[in-house]
């Protein structure tokens, strides 16, 4: 085997990911702040002791928010935590405000003093720091993940963010030590499953070999986000990370691509 050979091989060989396992626990909290970063985006700092040994180990980690239900039944669905400090006791969670769900509910109608139960994270993938190549791609409810992995990246990362969003209005900005390049699809949130934005934005993006390329969206749109990539762009498999944070029509349904 000759050195192009080897070269090629390492260029697709698969990041190491480390699925790390935790203690699942119910934990309830009092919102401490609320705060609109953007007007479709509602940011809620939660304190309470319960989060003396919180664990959450990827910044795409995901916990279980529960809130009463109309029936008198627990409504759960999937949130990202935005950034958590033990110390402090305080988990700081962001919720889209585009749909009328229970949660989103509750975070309209929350204010200091509102308490909340959560559940989890039961786990963590811990992809490798060998990793310093990133693009992230998402809607808006990928963006609290796209921005803690941003936040929590050091100054030899180099991210690159494709992130779809109603308006001008609803871009994040984003402190890091990361040499990191923003780019934004604006598209109107009916719009919010069509892949078509995001992969003309895609097409004009140079990906360097050994970039991990995670995708989180609509399920339909990561579906063909990722197959743009394998098919059109020959982009190994090995080297996107895919999930689909939320199905159309379906209420707390997500699927994962790999």
């Amino acid at each position: 085997m000759d050195n192009n050979t080897n070269s090629a091989n390492n260029a697709n060989a698969a990041p190491e990911i480390e699925r790390v396992r935790h203690e699942l626990r119910r934990r309830s909290l009092i919102a401490k702040s609320v705060t609109d970063i953007t007007p479709g985006m509602r940011r809620v700092v939660l304190t309470g002791e319960d989060l003396a040994d919180f664990v959450s180990l990827a910044p795409d980690d995901h916990i279980k928010v529960i809130v009463p239900g109309k029936d008198g039944e627990e409504e759960r669905r999937d949130y990202t935590p935005r950034r958590y400090d033990n110390a402090a006791r305080s988990l700081t969670i962001d919720f889209a405000l585009h749909e009328a769900g229970p949660v989103t509910q509750w975070a309209i109608d929350a204010k200091p003093g509102t308490t909340l139960e959560i559940g989890g994270p039961r786990g963590s993938a811990v992809i490798s720091n060998k990793v310093k190549r990133w693009l992230l791609v998402g809607d808006e409810t990928a963006l609290p993940a796209i921005g803690r992995r941003i936040e929590e990246s050091g100054e030899d990362s180099v991210i690159t963010v494709l992130g779809a969003v109603a308006g001008p209005e609803e871009q994040q900005t984003f402190e890091t030590a990361a040499a990191l390049t923003a780019r934004w699809v604006h598209r109107p949130l009916f719009d919010a499953t069509d892949a078509a934005p995001l992969i003309a934005a895609l097409s004009g993006i140079d990906i360097a070999p050994q970039t991990l390329v995670w995708v989180a969206a609509e399920a339909s749109v990561v579906r063909a986000i990722r197959a743009y990539l394998t098919e059109e762009r020959g982009y190994p498999l090995a080297w996107i990370k895919a999930s689909g944070y939320w199905v159309k029509g379906k209420a707390d349904t997500t699927e994962k691509f790999g």
